[in-house]
């Protein structure tokens, strides 16, 4: 409980005082600083139709001064980035050291709560159904075997009335199925009614 819950104070924290050296390259990839975006690269996603004329029947003062349209540049390439490589400096993740921390009490008792009022269970399981009962929570090992001596009891019982009911179902299916016998007469007589047609 006190290793996978934070139930108590952590027994070490990061130092405050450790501070990282400003030479620690923690970055394991950098920019290639020999690559150079080309000369000829086209950022631009829009760009003027050159093509585009003024309509012979466009009135500078009614429609305003015209511009040519915008369409799609063929020359667009991309948003230009430059390549990454591997940091020759790269040192790792830098963490400050741990130091005890003045906070941590330890608690024994950390488990003990006065009063349970429900419990759950966090599982995966195949086949849906399946019950949980008969749980409990102590900390007295003469109540935990009294409890487990009426348990085991109660699962003798339990498992004599499942067995009872697993085979009067095995019976009823037993009776609902015919025999193999008959199927095979039958499958016969099938086959004698083939031959004659």
């Amino acid at each position: 409980m006190k290793e996978d819950w934070e139930l108590l104070a952590a027994k070490e924290i990061s130092d405050p005082d450790d501070k990282k050296p400003s030479e620690w390259a923690d970055s394991s990839m950098m920019d290639d600083p020999e690559d150079k975006k080309p000369d000829n690269w086209v950022e631009e996603k829009r760009t003027v139709d050159s093509a585009a004329k003024k309509p012979d029947d466009w009135d500078d003062e009614e429609d305003g001064e015209w511009e040519a349209p915008m369409i799609d540049n063929p020359e667009f390439k991309g948003e230009w980035s430059v390549k990454r490589i591997s940091n020759p400096a790269y040192v790792g993740v830098w963490e400050a050291k741990k130091i005890a921390n003045p906070e941590y009490v330890d608690d024994e008792s950390v488990y003990k709560f006065a009063d349970f009022g429900f419990i759950g269970f966090d599982l995966w399981q195949v086949k849906g159904g399946t019950i949980f009962d008969n749980v409990i929570i102590t900390d007295d090992v003469a109540e935990a075997d009294a409890f487990a001596k009426k348990w085991a009891t109660l699962s003798e019982v339990e498992k004599a009335k499942k067995k009872e009911e697993d085979d009067k179902k095995a019976e009823e299916a037993k009776a609902a199925t015919p025999p193999p016998a008959a199927d095979a007469a039958a499958s016969d007589n099938d086959d004698d009614d083939d031959a004659e047609e």
